[in-house]
């Protein structure tokens, strides 16, 4: 039987055993070695069906215990609906929408569901201010002179020796080093688009990347994006001869959360190899995972050096650093180009801050802590969510990343609701500027990687009543 139907078959059997209560929450399953000389596969399989039963939140996994019956297994609300492929509907600008969000950080009483920034009090500050103290004694000119164009040399072989996920396919040589990932993103459609180009992109999909490819001149097509899958490659195949370039989150997509499956990622590169269309992978969250291992991006599957793999620390570690980078495979040359025309080289003095962070093992343990945090939050909020909103809330299973993306009842406007939940003090994003379409009227994203405390709770309880109150 096919590797991927095994798995999934694995998958449904364990399933159905949850579903009878034959394991019931809290039960610890059988190990995966267990498993794999039970049924006779691979032990990758069993993991694929982990990976499968954890994108479905019914189970969980516990450091140094091993895998239990999910809390959220008897979760009361169904994921959100899936949106249909656009071609022809007219356009929509959400940026007064998008100025209104962006103005409220001045205001520290909001609660920022809004924004998907993490909290300071998640972030090692102390560690990295003793690193920047570091820097300064020991970096050649306390970091006032210019670097190479390509970035820090120590950084980039650090994130070449960081992305043990590539399994060494990736070189320092192989990096390029921008003001954040947006700016990556901005660099690789300079490199491989012209005006009147047309882009394809996840929908709903984050609003930075619609506000970049209209100030290039780009045509858009959003893809329909299954909350728990990803985008729709089917869809893709329909319009893949108008499309010159595609730009996807494969990994906990923002603001959906889904997780793209291996053997998807697969078909997608060899797709667009065929084609010889570039993907720019966005893979801002890949290292904020709630499984047992890191999933692997698209990049991993490239061989002809189309994949452009864009990331940073901005979400992870120090958002205002604005340490990022690229491996632009054989568009490299022209990446490098426009940085020398644009800015000529990065700030040297964040990135060794970031080198030595991670060169020194401390990434690597803020990260497992980071990411605890994360996945205990997004059960606290979708636990209040399932009682305190209303019964026919639809809310997403992220498997990774910070965000919850809800669909409300169609009688409500989120972006009417913003207006009235500010007035409380609680900010949140209204579904309407994650597209370019008259769509997700009904809808907004949740950031939780907040400190979860009573303050939290209770606005987010004060927010499910203002859903409430508009019905």
């Amino acid at each position: 039987m096919a590797k991927e139907i095994l798995y999934l078959k694995i998958a449904n059997i364990i399933e159905e055993q949850i579903s009878s209560e034959t394991l019931k929450i809290g039960d610890k399953l059988p190990s995966i070695r267990a498993l794999q000389k039970l049924h006779n596969v691979s032990l990758n399989t069993i993991k694929q069906s982990f990976l499968e039963l954890e994108s479905k939140s019914l189970i969980e996994s516990r450091p140094k215990s091993g895998f239990y019956v999910s809390n959220t297994s008897n979760r009361k609300l169904s994921i959100p609906s899936m949106n249909k492929l656009k071609l022809l509907e007219d356009k929509t600008t959400s940026e007064d929408l998008i100025t209104k969000v962006f103005y409220s950080l001045s205001d520290k009483n909001i609660t920022r569901f809004s924004i998907g920034v993490p909290d300071q009090s998640l972030l090692p500050i102390a560690k990295l201010n003793k690193g920047l103290v570091k820097v300064m004694r020991n970096l050649e000119e306390s970091g006032t002179g210019y670097e190479s164009v390509q970035g820090s040399a120590n950084l980039r072989r650090n994130l070449a020796k960081w992305s043990i996920v590539l399994e060494g396919k990736l070189t320092e040589d192989d990096f390029v080093t921008t003001s954040g990932a947006m700016n990556a993103i901005f660099n690789c459609l300079m490199a491989v688009t012209k005006r009147g180009d047309t882009i394809a992109i996840e929908s709903p999909v984050y609003f930075g990347i619609i506000q970049v490819a209209q100030s290039l001149g780009l045509n858009i097509i959003e893809l329909p994006t299954h909350p728990i899958t990803g985008v729709d490659l089917e869809a893709l195949k329909k319009v893949i001869y108008k499309v010159n370039v595609c730009c996807f989150m494969s990994n906990f997509s923002n603001p959906l959360g889904s997780l793209m499956p291996d053997e998807s990622k697969m078909e997608l590169v060899k797709m667009l190899t065929h084609h010889n269309i570039p993907l720019i992978e966005d893979d801002l969250y890949g290292n904020l995972f709630f499984g047992t291992t890191r999933p692997k991006p698209c990049k991993y599957y490239d061989e002809a050096g189309i994949v452009m793999w864009c990331g940073s620390v901005s979400k992870t570690l120090a958002p205002g650093y604005r340490v990022g980078w690229v491996a632009p495979g054989k568009f490299k040359d022209k990446i490098i180009k426009q940085k020398m025309a644009h800015t000529v080289c990065m700030p040297s003095l964040y990135q060794e801050v970031i080198a030595d962070f991670l060169e020194h093992g401390r990434y690597d343990h803020h990260l497992r802590t980071f990411r605890s945090a994360l996945y205990t939050n997004s059960l606290h909020f979708q636990r209040t969510i399932e009682d305190h909103f209303p019964e026919n809330t639809k809310i997403s299973q992220p498997q990774g990343g910070s965000f919850l993306w809800l669909e409300l009842d169609k009688s409500i406007d989120t972006a009417v609701l913003y207006d009235k939940a500010i007035q409380q003090k609680i900010g949140f994003a209204p579904g309407r500027i994650f597209t370019q379409h008259d769509q997700y009227h009904n809808c907004m994203r949740l950031n939780f990687g907040l400190a979860w405390n009573e303050k939290v709770e209770l606005n987010l309880k004060r927010l499910g009543q203002l859903v409430k109150n508009s019905l």
